[in-house]
């Protein structure tokens, strides 16, 4: 037990391990003026317990548990926690908590939404709240915080999952969540570990015969959040042994090429590099064009294969072949359990952090997109049970390349119209009138799904608007290439998801 430094009430730290202990020291410096040090750094080595080489870029950490306390804050305030005298949020975007006092009985999202203060409240002198107010507000940050911690590693329950022996009448039912295993993920070509967007670790290069390692100074990757991915690869005639469970996996290979291209260091361009590549002797591509697959240079193109087991000696064997032009090559190799007969659902929210839902789905962050913008708001939405699915959207003149395996899918978009014309300076519009309306059409590889939806007319401001597809199939490579269109100001989607039919 110690004394609070700001009250010297008693706070009880003997059961904390040391990274509770550190946090409380965070809320200390808070308190005394000195929150500028309280930043995603400082949080992922004093909190979270990462050395002191650690990389924001590369480990997401930090992001990922405050978006999850974030929320569970704003779930704590919307209900038991609603008559408190102090408030606590974690404004988006932000590492700083804002402490909010209410007015005795009256509720804090009164006109401005749970948690959410007006930005003329940030941040609340502390010498207008007493301080033992200050302690229970600040226990609840500490143990939701450890909360957070504790599942860092396990961000997903274990989800319900067919047998392969029972195969469901209705696929979208049954799968819910994503079937649960070893997951394994090789950086090719890669000296160091990394960690992308999504909080999924990927390993340095191993288990590879033959080939080189090469590097890319390419600045930018199309189509992914984590250019690291991309910018290693191996490269020439080789092939990778991998140790595996007996079991049922779903194979992804990355690929990007930025080595060939008019623009590039190689010059050329489509069929300048082209290969076979095969599992267990089986082949998975045959003369494959990575420029051509990909449309264009530096751009993420991923292939989907499932239904990948290893051979009888426990290993799955790859074999990369040059065939005429270049060397063949892969970025990265990506194994995941797998559902026999069919892909693994996708789902991915527009946001840099992914995001997992109150009816256990897990949201990839943002990927395989190319052009638009992210934008966040904390604007109150209505009319769903998972308004955070909408904090977010991709929008301007943009388009997915969801890779997946031959079949038919069926493909829900989620979309809201409220952000957009606050971030612009525009007057709310009027639905039936053609001025400030927001009009833009959907297409699936070239295919019209929607022709100008306007969703202020559908179903007004900050209220979703959700369409469903069903029987989409993949284009010739292998891809559901989705493209937002605009008429009239700019294309919106907060968030995408598809599952096999």
């Amino acid at each position: 037990m110690q004394n609070c430094t700001q009250c010297s009430s008693p706070i009880f730290l003997f059961a904390l391990p040391p990274w509770l202990t550190s946090f409380h020291t965070f809320c200390e410096k808070m308190l005394v003026g000195e929150a500028d040090q309280i930043k995603e750094y400082s949080l992922a080595v004093d909190v979270f317990g990462r050395p002191d080489t650690f990389d924001q870029d590369a480990d997401s950490i930090v992001r990922v548990q405050v978006n999850r306390l974030r929320k569970r804050l704003a779930e704590f305030y919307s209900g038991e926690g609603a008559g408190h005298p102090l408030h606590i949020s974690i404004p988006v975007g932000h590492y700083v908590p804002v402490f909010q006092e209410t007015p005795e009985g009256t509720p804090a999202d009164a006109g401005q939404g749970i948690g959410k203060p007006e930005p003329s409240s940030l941040p609340m002198p502390v010498p207008r709240i007493r301080m033992w107010q200050l302690l229970g507000p600040i226990g609840l940050l500490l143990l939701l915080l450890g909360g957070a911690f504790l599942a860092r590693n396990q961000l997903r329950p274990p989800p319900v999952v067919p047998q392969a022996s029972q195969a469901p009448t209705n696929v979208e039912s049954a799968l819910v969540g994503l079937p649960v295993g070893d997951e394994l993920r090789i950086l090719a070509g890669g000296s160091h570990s990394f960690v992308d967007r999504s909080g999924k670790l990927w390993l340095p290069d191993a288990h590879f015969s033959g080939g080189t390692a090469v590097r890319s100074a390419a600045a930018y990757i199309w189509r992914t959040q984590d250019p690291t991915l991309y910018r290693t690869s191996r490269q020439g005639d080789f092939s990778y042994d991998i140790p595996l469970k007996p079991g049922n996996y779903e194979l992804h290979l990355h690929f990007a090429e930025t080595f060939y291209g008019p623009e590039d260091a190689g010059g050329g361009g489509e069929g300048s590099r082209i290969m076979t590549v095969s599992a267990n002797g089986k082949p998975l591509l045959v003369e494959f064009d990575i420029l051509a697959d990909a449309g264009g240079g530096r751009a993420a193109d991923v292939r989907v294969f499932i239904d990948i087991s290893p051979a009888a000696d426990g290993l799955l064997h790859l074999n990369f072949s040059s065939v005429k032009g270049g060397r063949a090559m892969v970025s990265a190799i990506e194994l995941l359990p797998g559902i026999r007969g069919q892909q693994r659902p996708v789902r991915i929210v527009a946001r840099d952090v992914p995001y997992y839902s109150d009816d256990s789905r897990w949201w990839s962050a943002d990927m395989y997109f190319k052009n638009g913008q992210l934008s966040e708001t904390e604007e109150t939405v209505t009319g769903t049970d998972d308004p955070e699915l909408y904090t977010s959207e991709r929008w301007g003149h943009f388009s997915y390349a969801i890779p997946v395996a031959p079949g038919k899918y069926a493909v829900t978009l989620y979309f809201i119209e409220r952000s957009f014309r606050a971030a612009h300076g525009q007057e709310p519009a009027d639905p039936g009138t053609s001025s400030r309306m927001r009009l833009f059409s959907v297409f699936c590889n070239r295919k019209l799904l929607l022709r100008d939806v306007n969703i202020l007319q559908e179903v007004g401001e900050n209220r979703p608007l959700v369409r469903k597809f069903t029987g989409l199939e993949p284009n010739a490579q292998g891809k559901l290439l989705l493209e937002f269109v605009p008429t009239h100001d700019y294309a919106t989607v907060s968030a995408i998801e598809v599952v096999p039919q």
